[in-house]
């Protein structure tokens, strides 16, 4: 067999299979990305007392942060379809190694933002290129696959609250250097991961390359737009209220419940893990049942909880709050997966536009639903919070798994 052959049957092989160990390795990156930019946000009552920053240099920060990121991943990924660049992978986490050391030792506002945009600049490059490699590693089992990645990060961030009482409330602001360890062997295993993603690159077979190139520059239909604006508004949804919950239901539970600080992040620990454990098990569920019949479930099988949430004893919160985080992130990589089914040669882009929306939207949600809290009362707020789900409603007028797979093979 002469070499251009056996190269196109490695590749096609290699396309088949499911890859488990560079799934967990991404997916282990992306967890110590996340706790990384989890950091951020835990670090704001240390800041606040250290520094004496007010609730808005401290919006600014978290504005800072959220924005660069949730901004760059479309662009890092439309960039990186076009030309793809494995070797970002680790650069990017340096930037991010960078900006970890320096949020340690800032000694003013100016440096703590500039700080900060590192991190968002080099999670920005992380998650649109990551999720590329687990789509290449997926094999026939794309679901899963962007479970194993997603989940990662949504560990990540539910840390937040343990990394605040076990690091930062001890060791005060220099406390976050010590994740500059973290970020240095999240960069060892990304160039690992980028050796990996070259030979991929190099063993690729040439029509494929054709096909994605072909994709790329062909214009979108008219349906494929309206399906985009769909799922955008799904995220919408699903980002306000896990955003609203997140940020606000601590003083909610301290209030109504009158639970002490700790008691409130115990519910909000619990909430954010049932969500990255949702995360996990939607990819699985979305291969066997479908991505649309996950995406309407996840919306609309979380409004009863969601509504009942506010209006039920402590005891019953809790657990629907676990049942809530969990139903509703089972459609988080689902949504990714289906976006970049939906639009075959982007992946980086369609990864940057769901998963970085999801960043901005999440930015844009602390501060809308805050000023809502502060003009109607936080209990309002909470109460109408409940009801964002059932805009889930709009997953019912998605095409069919079956009816985006006919379009790609029109296309």
């Amino acid at each position: 067999m002469n070499q251009p052959a056996a190269l196109s049957t490695k590749a096609s092989k290699a396309s088949e299979s499911t890859m488990f160990k560079i799934l967990l390795i991404i997916g282990l990156c992306h967890l110590l990305n996340d706790a990384i930019q989890a950091v951020v946000p835990a670090m704001f009552p240390i800041l606040e007392k250290s520094m004496g920053l007010s609730f808005t240099q401290l919006g600014i920060i978290a504005f800072s942060l959220n924005m660069v990121s949730s901004v760059m991943q479309p662009v890092v990924g439309f960039v990186t379809d076009k030309k793809p660049m494995p070797f970002a992978l680790p650069i990017g986490l340096s930037f991010t190694l960078f900006g970890i050391l320096g949020l340690g030792f800032a000694g003013n506002f100016v440096l703590i933002v500039l700080s900060v945009i590192f991190i968002g600049l080099g999670s920005a490059v992380f998650h649109p290129e990551g999720s590329r490699v687990a789509y290449m590693a997926a094999g026939s089992r794309r679901g899963l696959a962007q479970s194993i990645y997603q989940v990662g990060g949504n560990t990540g961030q539910a840390l937040a609250p343990v990394i605040t009482a076990l690091l930062l409330v001890p060791l005060g602001q220099i406390g976050a250097s010590w994740f500059t360890i973290v970020a240095a062997i999240a960069v060892i295993l990304l160039i690992y991961i980028a050796n990996w993603y070259q030979q991929r690159l190099l063993i690729a077979p040439r029509e494929v390359k054709k096909k994605t190139s072909a994709n790329v520059s062909a214009g979108l239909s008219k349906e494929v737009k309206n399906t985009l604006a769909f799922i955008l508004l799904l995220i919408f949804a699903r980002t306000w209220y896990t955003s609203g919950m997140t940020n606000f239901y601590t003083f909610y539970a301290i209030k109504e419940y009158a639970l002490s600080i700790k008691e409130s992040q115990l519910f909000l620990f619990a909430f954010l893990v049932a969500g990255a454990v949702g995360t996990f098990f939607g990819g699985p569920l979305s291969d066997r049942f479908g991505k649309k019949n996950i995406i309407s479930f996840s919306m609309l099988a979380t409004v009863p909880f969601s509504i009942l949430i506010p209006h039920v004893p402590p005891t019953f919160a809790f657990i629907f709050l676990i049942l809530a985080g969990f139903i509703l992130m089972t459609s988080f990589s689902v949504t990714v997966v289906y976006a970049q089914e939906l639009v075959p040669g982007k992946i980086g882009t369609m990864s940057g536009l769901t998963v970085g929306l999801a960043f901005g939207m999440g930015a844009i949600g602390s501060v809308g639903l805050g000023s809502i809290a502060d003009w109607i009362g936080l209990q309002s707020m909470i109460t109408w919070l409940g009801i964002l789900p059932l805009l889930g409603l709009i997953a019912f007028l998605l095409p069919s798994d079956q009816k985006v797979t006919e379009w790609n093979q029109q296309g």
